[in-house]
């Protein structure tokens, strides 16, 4: 390794600010710079020390963003420069946020850096929606899947008749435009039409949202045009998902609500009222 500066690569959490890690707040703190995304909480932000300089990388889609390669240039040239680079990610870093890719662009390069684990959204959503991902009666495996690149027109990297039956519960990220879809491949695959699902937008956040049903609701719902949710969310699937409607502990009762329910045309599911 190098003499010059250093990179953490850091999970912001799920977007509570409170699930930060003490050690993720002393990276911020010691800082020069940092490079966040769209899903970390501005309050996290506030860490950071006098005359910090923050870019802001976030990704949406449909929104012109930087690209994965110019984002490794910018850590590495920082780093090279002699600064002290955080680099802000929504969840954990290692868990679908390109942080492999950008531990080995520093590598390569000869950058010093270190990884700082946070809190995956997939966890804390499930959590905070009541759902407890393992139960000793109910799911004793857990699979973490994309759901990013399951459009009908996409290259296919997930095998979804292999992922429909890789665990009891599956937990399907960057899901939301592409939900109906998935849940018909999984159906296709022998998933049961009667496996229970929990839909969670914005986990941790106030604002959090719940759908809850099965996939034979989402499905209908679909077909009626009365479901749609916008991103970011995070999809569970498999028994404890039904958990969502009886261990509710967070949030506002009117932000939870039910597939299976017949509902009005002013309602319609959108999840970003």
């Amino acid at each position: 390794m190098t003499s010059f500066g250093k990179v953490y690569l850091i999970g912001a959490g799920p977007g509570d600010p409170k699930l930060l890690t003490l050690r993720a707040v002393e990276a911020i703190q010691d800082s020069h710079v940092i490079v966040y995304d769209y899903l970390v909480n501005p309050e996290i932000l506030a860490h950071s020390r006098r005359n910090t300089e923050l870019i802001y990388v976030g990704k949406r889609g449909g929104h012109k963003s930087i690209s994965q390669s110019e984002i490794n240039r910018l850590l590495i040239e920082r780093a090279l420069e002699g600064q002290v680079v955080a680099r802000l990610k929504g969840g954990d870093p290692f868990i679908f946020g390109r942080g492999g890719e950008e531990a080995e662009a520093l590598q390569d390069a000869g950058i010093h850096w270190e990884v700082i684990p946070g809190v995956s959204s997939g966890v804390a959503a499930a959590a905070y929606a009541g759902i407890p991902l393992t139960h000793r009666q109910h799911s004793s495996s857990v699979a973490f899947i994309t759901g990013h690149d399951a459009s009908d027109t996409d290259k296919k990297s997930v095998d979804w008749k292999m992922a429909a039956h890789s665990a009891d519960t599956l937990v399907i990220f960057m899901c939301a435009e592409r939900i109906a879809s998935i849940v018909r491949k999984l159906v296709e695959s022998g998933r049961s039409r009667s496996t229970p699902i929990a839909l969670v937008r914005w986990g941790s956040y106030e604002h959090q949202e719940v759908y809850s049903g099965t996939l034979a609701d989402l499905i209908e719902a679909d077909e009626a045009s009365l479901f749609k949710i916008e991103p970011p969310a995070v999809a569970i699937v498999g028994e404890v998902a039904a958990f969502a409607q009886k261990l509710s502990w967070f949030g506002s009762e009117e932000l939870r609500f039910s597939l299976g329910e017949r509902v009005s045309d002013e309602l319609q599911f959108v999840g970003n009222q």
